[in-house]
């Protein structure tokens, strides 16, 4: 494993920026990454991974049309070429307007075997313009529209040459009952799709739960293991957070990049403690304020849970705002 430079590199309390990985043995990996972010962010961390997933483009509220890739989301692909990286065009519900998730547009796309068609087909068109793939990215699906998702998946296949992907993001739980109830079928979504991102992060969140870690991993595992009763482990990737979160005590929490919270931290003077138990740092300011986040020492660790479990790979979320992964 090329973990061991590090490792060495991390100090037991206090998280300064590590120097950073190769891609770990064994294992691809995926960095997910906003088509606002300029070249240099692919360029720095283009020795860790092997796909790019540029978010990308989102389908219509009325989930029969879905939005041409940008300048800047065609720009993130040639950048990924350049560095011999494979880039995927990340697909997404997200809107803009809602800024959140648009569960209406996905029934609406989901619920019908025309959306599912036309949109599928423009994606396959916009694969066959140099992307290497498709990842899809429905969140908040409804538990009515799991066969419209494999059936989506499968239709984007259908649309593309054989040799091009369509991988999937799955939010995680902890059993198999709880994934049918977030709108995925796991085995049906295994067989069709060439890879599934557990997205294994979001576990506590400040407007969501009370102060904990993004993604411990404990929960991860059980996430992990749940998944693997119906996917092949080969099929799999797991999700790591790159970022940290907030709990003020008198206002609502929100999301930071991890050179943010190093600054934060040094700034206020606060002590960081590593939980091993969690593979997460976390410490309260002197206001009172409590953050965790994931880092380096947390990449290195769900490397090794993805590696005792011969999965496919990491998927990251998100370049920019992790270390950086070279």
């Amino acid at each position: 494993m090329r973990l061991v430079a590090l490792l060495l590199s991390l100090a037991v309390l206090a998280p300064t920026a590590p120097a950073a990985a190769q891609e770990p043995d064994g294992l691809e990996v995926t960095g997910w990454i906003l088509q606002s972010a300029p070249d240099r962010t692919v360029t720095r961390n283009a020795d860790g991974i092997s796909t790019l997933s540029v978010a990308g483009v989102s389908i219509g509220p009325g989930g029969d049309r879905v939005a041409a890739p940008t300048d800047d989301a065609r720009r993130l692909l040639r950048t990924a070429h350049r560095n011999g990286l494979d880039a995927e065009l990340l697909v997404s519900n997200y809107s803009n307007r809602l800024e959140a998730f648009d569960p209406r547009a996905a029934h609406r796309l989901l619920d019908s075997d025309r959306n599912v068609a036309a949109v599928a087909e423009r994606l396959g068109r916009f694969a066959r313009q140099g992307w290497d793939g498709i990842n899809v990215d429905l969140e908040v699906v409804r538990r009515s529209d799991a066969d419209g998702l494999v059936a989506f998946v499968r239709a984007i296949q259908d649309a593309m040459p054989a040799a091009k992907t369509v991988t999937i993001d799955v939010s995680a739980t902890g059993s198999l009952d709880g994934y049918r109830d977030r709108g995925y079928r796991m085995r049906a979504l295994g067989e069709a799709a060439d890879t599934i991102k557990l997205m294994t992060y979001d576990e506590h969140g400040p407007t969501w739960t009370g102060p904990g870690p993004v993604g411990s991993l404990d929960w991860q595992r059980r996430s992990l293991e749940a998944a693997l009763d119906a996917v092949p482990p080969a099929k799999l990737d797991l999700g790591v957070a790159g970022y940290g979160y907030s709990w003020p005590k008198h206002r609502t929490g929100r999301s930071y990049t991890i050179p943010t919270i190093r600054r934060m931290v040094e700034r206020d003077g606060a002590r960081p403690r590593w939980s091993a138990e969690d593979g997460e740092w976390t410490t309260t300011l002197s206001n009172g304020t409590v953050l965790w986040w994931s880092d380096a020492r947390s990449y290195a660790r769900r490397v090794d849970l993805a590696q005792e479990h011969g999965l496919h790979g990491l998927a990251l979320w998100r370049l920019g705002s992790a270390d950086t992964l070279r």
